[in-house]
């Protein structure tokens, strides 16, 4: 079984490009959720720091050791999935990966994702841009200039490459990952709704839903829901009709996923950028492919048969290999050890 090639960049020697998932684990359910098994403990002791932003809250943020210390080290910045952080194990994962090569890793929680209730009157979203820019300015202006790449993982990844494109030349980053990212929301939200992917939907609106209570608990009248219509809530699209797109300034769901999807974007992307996404993802369909065609020499995009959304577990099942822990530093090695 062979990935389906990259497209516009050449191939990298010495590089693990090709995805095999562990014999007897190819189910994309299976994929999705052995993360979670094999990566529940933490392999290094984080760094915290909470960053205040110029609107009165704060976003916090997990690093691989005290940034202070490591003010030349090459850096890699994560943004995680929807409800996900430092605790989601592709992002500790990563971040170990990358400490392990010599880089400083940083984990930038979106608001409210850290275990503390944000303050202000807004949460976060796919294309909510403005804290990861805000961050990436703070961070060069507080610790210097050094090599910075970033990966977003599915919310994430959608986030990461709306703000590339926005950016275009302006963006600092060196380079880009998009891994499981929902490039066409409505069709992602659908899909959602179907089959065996309701039981995602569900996980997650639960995990919504948990984090919307403690906001209101802790700081009343910040969100437009009371806590009882919060109980009638059944898909996520309703979660984003009343809270999501409301206290954003989109007209409803609808209009938040078009304005917001990235897959339109993605050929005003000028930063060098891997995109990765598996076919079987449970989480999406086809939609969210882009025509290779259309996008620009320094987007390269990589179609797996198989690894779920954010798996791609290798290995066998006494050495299960985490692929993303390879592969993304890897391909990113050329522009972060220059």
């Amino acid at each position: 079984m062979t990935d389906i090639a990259p497209a516009n960049l050449p191939p990298r020697q010495g590089q693990p490009q090709r995805f095999c998932p562990m014999p007897g684990a190819r189910n994309p359910h299976l994929q999705t959720m052995l993360p979670r098994i094999i990566r529940r403990r933490m392999q290094f002791t984080p760094h915290w720091q909470r960053l205040d932003t110029p609107d009165g809250d704060f976003i916090d943020l997990a690093w691989s050791e005290p940034p202070e210390h490591a003010r030349h080290k090459p850096r890699l910045v994560v943004f995680h999935g929807l409800e996900g952080s430092l605790h989601s194990p592709y992002a500790h994962g990563l971040v170990h990966a990358a400490k392990q090569r010599g880089w400083l890793g940083v984990v930038m929680h979106f608001r409210g994702c850290s275990g503390e209730p944000n303050r202000m009157e807004r949460i976060y979203h796919s294309g909510e841009t403005g804290d990861a820019a805000f961050f990436l300015t703070w961070l060069t202006n507080t610790y210097g200039q050094a090599p910075t790449a970033a990966v977003g993982f599915s919310l994430g990844g959608n986030m990461l490459a709306c703000l590339m494109a926005r950016q275009g030349l302006a963006c600092s980053l060196r380079a880009g990952v998009v891994v499981s990212a929902p490039l066409m929301l409505e069709h992602c939200c659908y899909h959602m709704e179907k089959g065996f992917s309701r039981f995602y939907q569900r996980y997650l609106l639960n995990l919504l839903k948990g984090n919307a209570r403690r906001k209101l608990k802790a700081w009343p009248g910040t969100l437009p829901v009371r806590p009882e219509q919060l109980k009638r809530i059944r898909r996520i699209r309703e979660f984003d009709d009343l809270i999501t797109a409301k206290i954003h300034g989109f007209d409803d769901a609808l209009d938040y996923y078009r304005q917001c999807s990235a897959l339109p974007v993605l050929p005003k992307i000028t930063t060098p950028t891997l995109i990765i996404h598996a076919k079987d993802d449970p989480f999406m369909d086809h939609h969210v492919i882009p025509d290779r065609a259309q996008l620009p020499a320094n987007v390269e995009y990589q179609l797996t048969e198989h690894g779920g959304h954010v798996g791609f577990v290798g290995g066998t099942l006494r050495r299960p290999q985490m692929w993303l822990e390879q592969r993304i530093p890897a391909w990113l090695s050329r522009f972060l050890e220059q």
